[in-house]
């Protein structure tokens, strides 16, 4: 090819998403099993009359519901494609390329290829021994070039998550100009009391004169929206302005802001499947234990097996058995909790790894 290209960006390996194999079970997504809702359907078909006309590019409708919902301004509150549009926005809008993005690793696939995308530095922070993310070295790697902290609680793909006193020792530890975002793609799931709601932590660091932490939530996994790709980020409004300045315009297209609302109104009913999603995980989480695997605790929809160099062949007898995990080579495999059936086919897989 004779056009010329970043040359950085030869070696940037791709995002994976999870396969899909017709006739097995998917559990490498962490998406929902069950369907939207009646209601969200109804929605769906009732705003897809109305593709002839663009979107609300600022979302206005579920920008209000969702501050009216979280008690914050609705300046505060800025819509994306995804949370994952959201981080990169988050990098544009904070980074140059002489400034710094610091995440945990393992952690959300996404922050190292937004990070060199964006064409700022990145550092990646192991987790500790338990699998959970290791806050003392989070502060630590900390520089004066550090511009962003990602900090993904419940982690994906480990599912462990940060205590309140954590989270408030990091927030205050780095510098004021250090935005700290606290990524709660799974915040939904967790049923731990001592994991803090992010957006009460935010606002209570705002109230403490810190105006350097921000939240990420999603649509796509509690509320069942993963194919429409919409997400949310609460944060200052200095933050959210300038984030709204490296948008995409359009980005959230209207059956995506349509469904949001909708699942919004039937926020009950969504919470109780949630309810059931922990109480399989719980039930699956035993199972694992009792077969001898290492399973740290989870607060998100998925378990996390920590198998190192055996991950490739779990994956492998897991494809056989029909059960399509989510394999990070040479460090685990990830396993969405489905249905109870689902759940039951990949414990059989389980039950018979050699």
């Amino acid at each position: 090819m004779s056009v010329r290209t970043r040359p950085d960006l030869a070696a940037l390996p791709g995002y994976v998403p999870g396969r899909t194999v017709p006739g097995a079970v998917k559990l490498a997504s962490n998406e929902v099993s069950l369907g939207p809702l009646p209601s969200v359907v109804s929605a769906i078909a009732e705003a897809a009359a109305r593709v002839n006309r663009y979107p609300d590019s600022g979302a206005g409708q579920l920008v209000a519901a969702l501050a009216a919902k979280l008690g914050v301004a609705e300046a505060q509150v800025s819509v994306g494609c995804g949370s994952v549009t959201l981080c990169q926005q988050l990098v544009q809008a904070t980074c140059s390329a002489e400034d710094g993005v610091v995440f945990p690793w393992r952690s959300f696939e996404a922050y190292p290829i937004i990070t060199q995308v964006v064409g700022a530095q990145q550092t990646r922070v192991p987790l500790t021994a338990e699998h959970a993310l290791d806050v003392d070295a989070l502060i630590g790697a900390v520089t004066d070039t550090t511009r962003l902290v990602f900090v993904c609680t419940p982690n994906n793909p480990t599912g462990t998550a940060l205590t309140a006193a954590e989270l408030d020792r990091l927030i205050t530890s780095v510098p004021r100009d250090t935005l700290v975002v606290i990524d709660e793609a799974y915040r939904e799931f967790v049923d731990d009391p001592a994991v803090p709601d992010g957006v009460e932590v935010a606002k209570a660091a705002w109230a403490a004169g810190r105006d350097n932490v921000a939240v990420l939530r999603t649509f796509s996994k509690a509320y069942g929206l993963a194919g429409l790709r919409v997400g949310y980020l609460v944060a200052p409004a200095a933050v959210t302005e300038v984030v709204g300045k490296v948008f995409v315009p359009f980005g959230v297209n209207a059956l995506a802001q349509a469904a949001a609302l909708a699942s919004l109104a039937a926020e009950d009913e969504l919470l109780a499947r949630c309810r059931d999603i922990v109480a399989e995980r719980a039930r699956v989480r035993a199972a694992l234990l009792e077969l001898g695997h290492e399973v740290p605790d989870s607060q998100a929809n998925f378990v996390w097996l920590p198998l190192g160099e055996r991950t490739a062949a779990f994956n492998e007898h897991c494809m056989a058995h029909k059960v399509i995990v989510r394999a990070f080579v040479g460090d685990g495999a990830r396993v969405t909790i489905g249905t109870p059936a689902e759940n039951d086919q990949f414990l059989e897989a389980a039950r018979t790894f050699p």
